[in-house]
């Protein structure tokens, strides 16, 4: 089997990439990640995921590199990682009572075999009315200021929401399982043999 390469330093995808139970390394991958002018939150998951894949597979032509990126969709316009306690307010006082829409790509390139695939997975998640407190509260007990929309659904964040919906409920997460399981088998990499 080909190396294989997630092109993400996120402990999320890393972990969610260990279910699998593949050997694989993490290389960072140098991107830009910053929108063009006008770019959807959706254009902008598959721009992103594909540049990533493609900037490590192009320093691994050997191996197989998954790359992935979230944009977090509020009425059209992308929400980033907070970075911060108070941006992080302010998104989740924008966001709360409404659905926001989460769109995770991967891409899976290789090119020595020339393979290069791709799939984006489309979370709807409906916040529950919250105020300024229990937004508070919860940013001080987690801290997710490294996560698109200020929350982990994987962990206290999941007592800010009304609903999940999506095909791939990994995707929430950073890594859409199904859909990478897909990509890799058509890749050629036996996933349970």
């Amino acid at each position: 089997m080909r190396t294989l390469i997630l092109a993400s330093t996120s402990i999320y995808r890393r972990q969610l990439l260990e279910r699998l139970r593949l050997p694989f390394q993490v290389v960072a991958a140098e991107v830009d990640e910053s929108p063009h002018h006008a770019e959807s939150p959706s254009v902008i998951a598959r721009r992103l995921a594909k540049a990533k894949a493609d900037a490590v597979a192009r320093l691994h032509p050997d191996a197989l590199v998954i790359g992935s990126d979230q944009v977090c969709d509020l009425d059209g316009a992308p929400l980033g990682k907070p970075g911060t306690h108070a941006r992080a307010m302010a998104q989740l006082r924008a966001m709360q009572g409404r659905v926001v829409v989460f769109h995770t790509a991967v891409a899976v390139v290789c090119v020595d075999t020339g393979f290069a695939g791709e799939a984006m997975a489309t979370v709807r998640v409906r916040v529950r009315p919250l105020d300024d407190a229990t937004i508070d509260a919860y940013l001080h007990v987690e801290q997710p200021y490294d996560c698109a929309g200020s929350a982990k659904s994987e962990g206290l964040g999941i007592a800010l929401l009304e609903s999940i919906e999506s095909d791939d409920p990994t995707a929430l997460i950073g890594l859409p399982l199904i859909r990478t399981c897909s990509l890799l088998r058509a890749a050629g990499v036996p996933v349970l043999g």
